[in-house]
């Protein structure tokens, strides 16, 4: 990757998926945060959330996966296994922001936007169960990804010799 040895390219992971975690913990303190949630605050969390995720998959696709089989063994598997996982928690999630957004389709609220519109304004009865999975779906993603972040430095560090 980029010309650099392992060790360097290892490092540049490291430190891409490292500097991930701030910006979730960020996002989620601005959910948290806000009293109301309205389209105005979703959308500055999700920056911080996307820039996170792009900072965590694209090491993930350009770099681990594919050598994922040249190195299994089971610390690579245990990794491999909590990130999958991670990342199914993200999808359980998604389908819940998928309701969301065309919750928000549907009330014409990209056109007519109201940055001040809350989220359980919208919707039917059901939007707080999608938003109740789209929680689930975030606190397992991160979760998981937490766990899959200790073995995968833990596997840095007995693979590139740092103790």
């Amino acid at each position: 990757m980029f010309g650099l040895s392992e060790t360097g390219t290892a490092t540049l992971v490291a430190l891409s998926v490292s500097l991930s975690f701030p910006l979730f913990l960020y996002g989620a303190w601005i959910m948290i945060d806000a009293e109301e949630v309205t389209w105005g605050v979703l959308t500055h969390h999700l920056k911080f959330i996307v820039t996170g995720l792009a900072l965590t998959t694209v090491p993930l696709v350009t770099w681990m996966a594919p050598r994922f089989f040249d190195q299994l063994n089971g610390f690579a598997a245990l990794h491999a296994f909590l990130g999958l996982q991670a990342y199914a928690m993200l999808a359980f999630g998604a389908t819940g922001i998928v309701r969301i957004f065309r919750a928000k389709w549907e009330h014409n609220l990209y056109h007519d936007y109201d940055a001040d519109v809350l989220l359980d304004e919208i919707g039917d009865e059901s939007m707080r169960f999608w938003r109740r999975r789209l929680r689930v779906g975030v606190f397992g993603y991160v979760l998981f990804w937490l766990l899959a972040y200790v073995v995968g430095m833990a596997r840095y560090v007995v693979k590139y010799g740092l103790l």
